[in-house]
């Protein structure tokens, strides 16, 4: 997948690993967690579950999902601990996983197997979701008000798995755009193993773009109460309008795209500064990935979008003119109570795929009168992956069944509640809140899940309850994915 170049380059950077950064773990352990943090996957399934799932505790579900409104939308994965397939969560899942692939799919060994795999899983609902219906992307199924009133397995949910898609009359730019971006990353990762695929991947992918470009519009008006607050567009569709171009031109080399960021860049935040980067906010990703067009041709009009990835880079770097960042006392970078790893596995892809840039092309970052090199932001980026996996004032690895002690009472509905194979009689909806509660370990351990972490202070309940701390999702462990992939290649690849 990746040419001879980028993998000389990915070579350099595992020697400046070994040189600059001692570790808690071996390149055993990160080949471990790479290997979970792919399996988590499987237990977000929904659908028909194939004969070679390997997390056996969980069992087919929302077979038929669409059904009512005459489309299949089977398949597809929950976003977190509920039941609710949330469009715009799992696109950017997609979108990441696919560009962990991308960038590091080459080292991952047995694993990229795997990768493919979930990747396809979410491209095959998503594939189904965009061409069901013309001018129309389904991107919701369930009821998320009925859904979080009950606490209940995916295998036995009689909550309303109603169906929410936008159209041109109700227009929806954002999670439209982010498909766009997501279809079109992974056509890239089956360009080589499944060629037609790719293709039907990418020209879906256009289309889609082209729907959410011409029907202008956010699918949090469009949808309000079903999509607030939980994955509530807050940054607007400007920046997956860009993302998604940017993603395009990436995998099609098509000037017409080229020409749309070129035209369009200002307008939709290429001049702003973004320290963060998210399933919400896509500012940053298209910056670091345009930045790669300026490395590696000197394109002029991509200049900028390197000078504010060096920006962001500059915002983590304690001791820089920019530093803005906020760390724990342990190390950890800080941005949210609710699910703040999700802002560190991103940030952890980040710096290493920006250090892959930078060395590609002799490349800096340039921050005032200092000037970083990619061994720098390779360092920072495994003081993090470390602290996720152990190497923390708690001793705790927040992935769950990695290491020697890591969370037991997950946020997590399939994994808290008996399975269905130890208890096949139904457990209804008020019925299962006791598990909930309850104080004992979850029975069903969601391997390779991620969690939403510790406090700002380093603590961690490991409370079942506290659904901001201990909730997973698949946006956490997408990006994690790539960094895992980097740091286990140490051995593979000595």
């Amino acid at each position: 997948m990746a040419s001879s170049k980028t993998s000389h380059v990915t070579m350099c950077m595992i020697l400046l690993l070994s040189l600059c950064c001692s570790s808690a773990f071996n390149t055993k352990d990160y080949a471990d967690a790479l290997e979970k943090s792919i399996l988590f996957f499987e237990g977000q399934r929904s659908g028909k579950l194939p004969s070679n799932q390997r997390l056996t505790w969980r069992g087919d579900s929302g077979l038929s999902d669409g059904s009512g409104y005459h489309v299949d939308l089977v398949g597809g994965y929950y976003d977190a601990g509920d039941n609710v397939k949330f469009g715009l969560p799992m696109a950017f899942t997609t979108t990441l996983l696919s560009w962990s692939i991308i960038e590091f799919g080459s080292l991952m060994e047995s694993q990229i197997k795997n990768a493919r795999s979930a990747v396809r899983w979410s491209t095959d609902y998503l594939l189904e979701a965009a061409t069901a219906t013309p001018n129309t992307l389904y991107v919701q199924v369930g009821d998320p008000y009925k859904d979080h009133e009950c606490w209940e397995r995916p295998e036995d949910m009689d909550t309303p798995r109603n169906v929410y898609k936008v159209s041109p009359q109700n227009p929806g730019s954002d999670v439209a755009a982010e498909t766009a971006a997501a279809l079109a990353a992974a056509s890239i990762v089956f360009k080589d193993s499944d060629p037609s695929y790719s293709t039907k991947l990418l020209q879906t992918a256009m289309k889609v773009f082209d729907f959410a470009d011409k029907h202008r519009g956010s699918y949090s008006d469009s949808l309000s109460s079903v999509v607030c607050p939980f994955y509530c567009s807050y940054s607007g569709y400007d920046d997956e309008l860009l993302w998604g171009a940017s993603w395009l031109h990436r995998a099609s080399q098509d000037e017409s795209y080229l020409a749309y960021i070129q035209s369009n860049g200002r307008t939709m935040g290429a001049d702003d500064d973004d320290y963060s980067f998210s399933w919400d906010d896509k500012r940053v990703g298209t910056k670091v990935l345009l930045a790669k067009s300026f490395l590696e041709s000197s394109t002029q009009e991509f200049q900028s979008y390197k000078a504010h990835s060096d920006n962001y880079i500059c915002s983590l770097i304690p001791g820089t003119s920019s530093f803005q960042a906020q760390y724990t006392p342990g190390g950890l970078l800080y941005k949210a109570s609710e699910s703040n790893l999700q802002y560190v596995t991103s940030t952890a892809f980040m710096l290493l795929t920006y250090a892959k840039y930078l060395g590609s092309n002799g490349g800096v970052a340039k921050c005032g009168s200092l000037t970083l090199t990619s061994d720098k932001l390779i360092a920072l980026a495994k003081k993090q992956v470390d602290y996720i996996l152990g190497d923390n004032p708690e001793k705790m690895s927040y992935m769950v069944g990695f290491g020697e002690k890591y969370p037991l009472r997950v946020h997590h509905r399939g994994s808290s509640l008996p399975s269905v194979r130890a208890h096949p009689s139904r457990i209804g909806c008020n019925d299962g809140f006791q598990y909930l509660y309850s104080s004992s370990p979850n029975p069903n351990v969601l391997v390779g899940a991620i969690l939403g972490g510790p406090d700002n202070k380093d603590k961690f309940a490991d409370n079942r309850n506290d659904y901001q701390q201990s909730e997973p999702a698949t946006y956490i462990n997408a990006p994690f994915v790539g960094a895992l992939a980097f740091f286990a290649a140490n051995t593979w690849h000595k």
